[in-house]
């Protein structure tokens, strides 16, 4: 009997890159986000893939903000550590400032989390900003989508850290993390309008400096201003020095609290949300890009007073100029 012709030989299809996303491949899962984050067509069958599978097997989307300094990066690595050593799998988001001049960005909330590279259950991805009002890309929220729908336990958005203005974490997350500091004026910040509201669970980091117990204190205070109910969260409020993991576990036993405040209702109203900023986010991109590429002869009409400002936009949103 002659050997078989190897030429004859038939090949089996190579796996497709969503079936691939789908068996929890970390290599497609990366290939996933790079497509998302890049806003091409072929991110959206896997992000419709991740969806499906993270309605079955949601997990728990926590945001994490507060002004830059306050130790986000190293608070963020200290719950790396303390989540794994309960066996929960961990994706991180890390979302860093773009230059508004070269467009570019230093991505480098990696450095701290280098640690836990060689890890599986540990997944660490940095998007620049892009100018994104709120410190968030305007495809954050499909890069959550596919890390949820990647079956990890914990995902964790860290924000850049803009201050009071930074709010839109609380749209893009099922909880927010906020991280203050003593004796560095945070505290007074936080009761400005806006960053107070988001807060579901607060961290004073850098606790072993002079002021921390004060500033406690007058985070409590600034709770009882506000209207409130017998419903009303109180977002508890936890000292920590993540450079040495302390108060880390009681933050991840305050979200779990939150988590079961909000109930089922609670996390679909969020969820909801989420989906809701999502859309809106992708709107005001393609708008922008729009409004880019637009002849520069409309606006030199404008600052001519040949036009009103209304009717221009009106014309970017699809009118016509009168």
């Amino acid at each position: 009997m002659s050997a078989p012709d190897p030429r004859a030989t038939v090949h089996a299809p190579s796996p497709s890159l969503e079936s691939r996303f789908r068996s929890g491949d970390l290599r497609a899962l990366s290939r996933a986000v790079t497509l998302a984050e890049a806003g091409l067509p072929a991110a959206r069958p896997l992000l419709r893939a991740a969806r499906e599978q993270a309605a079955h097997k949601p997990g728990i989307v926590l945001g994490i903000t507060g002004s830059p300094g306050s130790g986000k990066s190293t608070l963020t690595d200290a719950l790396i550590s303390h989540l794994r050593g309960l066996g929960q799998r961990v994706a991180v988001v890390a979302v860093d400032p773009s230059s508004p001049y070269s467009g570019g960005a230093i991505l480098g909330d990696r450095i701290r989390m280098l640690r836990h590279h060689a890890d599986e259950g540990v997944f660490v991805r940095s998007l620049a900003s892009r100018g994104a009002l709120g410190g968030l890309s305007a495809r954050t929220m499909q890069v959550l989508a596919l890390l949820e729908g990647a079956g990890f336990d914990w995902v964790i958005l860290e924000t850049v850290g803009v201050g009071q203005s930074e709010v839109d974490v609380a749209s893009a997350c099922d909880h927010t993390l906020l991280v203050l500091t003593p004796a560095g004026g945070d505290g007074v910040q936080a009761f400005k309008a806006g960053i107070m509201e988001i807060a579901d669970v607060i961290a004073v980091n850098k606790a072993d400096l002079p002021g921390a117990d004060r500033t406690v204190r007058e985070l409590v205070a600034a709770q009882g201003l506000g209207a409130h109910d017998e419903h009303t969260w109180f977002a508890p409020i936890h000292k920590t020095v993540a450079g040495e993991g302390q108060g880390i576990a009681e933050l991840v036993t305050a979200v779990s609290a939150h988590r079961a405040h909000l109930g089922a209702a609670g996390l679909t109203e969020r969820r909801t949300r989420r989906a809701e900023f999502e859309v809106r986010s992708l709107v005001q991109e393609r708008l922008l890009r729009r409004a880019r590429a637009t002849s520069a002869d409309l606006y030199a009409r404008v600052a001519r007073g040949e036009l009103d400002a209304d009717a221009a936009a009106d014309a970017l949103l699809g009118g016509e100029l009168t």
